[in-house]
């Protein structure tokens, strides 16, 4: 028998204060039986940092040709890919001629800086691709927060997220590695 996705349901009321971006969004994640509840909370940070009437969850790490999350316009046009982890080059090649902008945010510590060393050549060919890098610490100071119903403050200013909840807060400040 198949081990079944957990569906986590996340609230978050996002002050943004470097976008000028206030609302309250409101939707539900499937975690994956693969995936930790530290890149569950990854993908919330990069949800948080890209916030968006249209930005949704897409298949993630279930579906292979499919981001965390997208935002696509009324035509069916991809704006905006966000990927989270440490992903094949070849599936950012891919998402850059498919959409407006990719942004990658990945986690791990050293696993993290192999990665980066390894595919550095291929990603700065990638000309929409942008890339952050989250401290191996501040991820896993966001893991107590996790909850089967989250309902987050996110508060980001000067390119800090403060996530708040009951069960407490964290911060988080990514690293930008590549740009444009």
């Amino acid at each position: 028998m198949a081990i079944r996705s957990t569906v986590h349901k996340a609230e978050l009321s996002i002050a943004d204060i470097d976008r000028h971006h206030y609302a309250d969004h409101a939707f539900t994640l499937a975690r994956h039986p693969s995936e930790t509840e530290e890149r569950l909370m990854v993908r919330l940070v990069a949800f948080a940092m890209h916030a968006h009437e249209r930005l949704v969850p897409a298949g993630g790490i279930s579906t292979e040709d499919e981001p965390d999350f997208w935002r696509v316009d009324d035509t069916g046009a991809i704006q905006q890919w966000i990927q989270v982890g440490l992903p094949d080059e070849r599936l950012l090649r891919k998402a850059s001629g498919r959409s407006d902008e990719v942004v990658l945010v990945t986690y791990g510590g050293r696993k993290a800086e192999v990665w980066r060393q390894e595919n550095a050549a291929a990603l700065h060919k990638l000309r929409k691709l942008t890339v952050w890098c989250l401290a191996e610490e501040e991820c896993e100071a966001l893991q107590p927060l996790v909850e089967r119903t989250m309902r987050l403050g996110v508060t980001i200013q000067d390119g800090r997220l403060l996530f708040a909840g009951d069960k407490g807060s964290a911060e988080v400040t990514p690293v930008r590695w590549q740009h444009p």
